[in-house]
Parts: C-alpha cells; sequence; structure tokens
C-alpha cells in the first residue's frame, strides 16, 4: 500500500495546486447559488478525477505494464514524453506571465462562472479536472504508474482514492470553508483569489518544471535499471 500511495503522491499534490480551477470555486461560492454550485462543482472534481485515473489505471493493467518489458518500456517513454510537454508548457506559462503593473489575463469564461446552473458547474468540473493539460498528464502518470508496480487489487484502489482525495483539498477546502467560515472566509477566499489571478502563470510555470523533471525522472528510471 505504501509503495502505491508514495508513486501517486507528487501527482496527486500537482493537481491539487490548480489555480484556475480554485479562482473559479471561490468564484462560484460569492454567487447566489453558492450551496448548491460548489457542493456540485466538487462532486464533478472528484468524479473526474476517480475515472479518469481508474479507467487508466486498469487499461495499463489489463496492458501488463507490470509483466510485460515492452509494456513497461512504453509507459516509461511515455512518461518521458508527458514531461517533456510539461517543460514547453513551462516556457510558455512564464513567457506569458504579466510584467509589473499589467492585469494578469484570466480565460474569458471565469465571468460566466457566478451565473452558472449545478449541472454547468459540474460540468465544468469535470473539464478541469480530466481534461485540462495538466492535471490530464498527472493524471496519466499517476495511474500508469500504479498499473507499473504489482499491487494487488485493494492496494491499488486505496492509491487512487488518496490520489483523488489529495487532488481535490484545493476544493474541498474552499467549498467547507465558504459554507461554514462566515463573514470571515468570504474575506480570506476572496485574497486567495486576488494572489492566484495576479500569479496564475509562475505558478504554473513553476508547477510544469518541477513535474515535467518528475515525469522524466520516473520514466527513466525503469529504462535504466
Amino acid at each position: 500500500m505504501g509503495q502505491g500511495i508514495s508513486e501517486i503522491l507528487t501527482f496527486a499534490i500537482g493537481v491539487a495546486i490548480s489555480p484556475v480551477p480554485i479562482i473559479a470555486i471561490i468564484l462560484m461560492l460569492f454567487s447566489s447559488r453558492a450551496r448548491v454550485n460548489g457542493p456540485a462543482f466538487l462532486l464533478g472534481w472528484i468524479v473526474a478525477l476517480a475515472a479518469v485515473s481508474t479507467v487508466v489505471y486498469v487499461l495499463a493493467h489489463d496492458g501488463h505494464v507490470a509483466t510485460s518489458t515492452t509494456a513497461s518500456d512504453s509507459v516509461s517513454w511515455g512518461k518521458i514524453v508527458l514531461g517533456v510537454l510539461l517543460l514547453g508548457l513551462a516556457r510558455r506559462n512564464w513567457r506569458k506571465r504579466p510584467r509589473p503593473g499589467e492585469e494578469a489575463a484570466m480565460p474569458a469564461w471565469l465571468t460566466t462562472v457566478e451565473a452558472m446552473s449545478p449541472v454547468k458547474a459540474f460540468g465544468l468540473a469535470v473539464a478541469l479536472a480530466a481534461v485540462n493539460p495538466k492535471n490530464l498528464i498527472l493524471t496519466l502518470g499517476a495511474a500508469t504508474g500504479l498499473a507499473q508496480l504489482r499491487l494487488s487489487t485493494s492496494d491499488a484502489i486505496v492509491a487512487i482514492a488518496v490520489f483523488v482525495a489529495i487532488g481535490s483539498l484545493t476544493i474541498i477546502g474552499p467549498v467547507l470553508y465558504a459554507l461554514f467560515g462566515g463573514a470571515r472566509a468570504r474575506a480570506s477566499l476572496d485574497s486567495a483569489k486576488t494572489w492566484l489571478t495576479a500569479h496564475n502563470a509562475a505558478v504554473l510555470a513553476v508547477l510544469f518544471v518541477v513535474f515535467g523533471v518528475d515525469l522524466i525522472a520516473k520514466g527513466l528510471q525503469p529504462l535504466t535499471s
């Protein structure tokens, strides 16, 4: 069990540190539908992470990546490619960061978040958790890494559950804080939103470098051992 959790831990932290989804959930929690949309977004996030990680793990496991040298090498090379992609995204985001005095550019759809229905809030969370390039790459890395280990089914299930739980902490936290934290929660969440908006590009650039290097290292390890 410990081996599986160790494998997914860094990937889960990378998923959790996602500025745009955090900003989106905070904006929802400021809307008149906060008590419905907040939980709907959280549910969509959890369902998407659980579904993608489980499907990828099952496909990789059924592909015998833990026992077939060819399949394992393919997964390892895939991790290296994904790591290189993250490094490319790091360069792109670093160049896009706002200069001093400039306002950070954010996705236009964020302006519609406060007026979303619960169904759209759920769908947005699914897209941000499962389709967002950073989270998709990290989920692929976590699930295929688990499949390369010779874990029992129960240990794999626990590892995936831990991945989803840790990857969801930064969404669960604001939802619970807004629902039960009172007036102080709104001020704190607003400050967090302002900081993340201003530093989104730089935060993502650093994350892409860290997890890109981590993916490359984890891909190289089986190939060189």
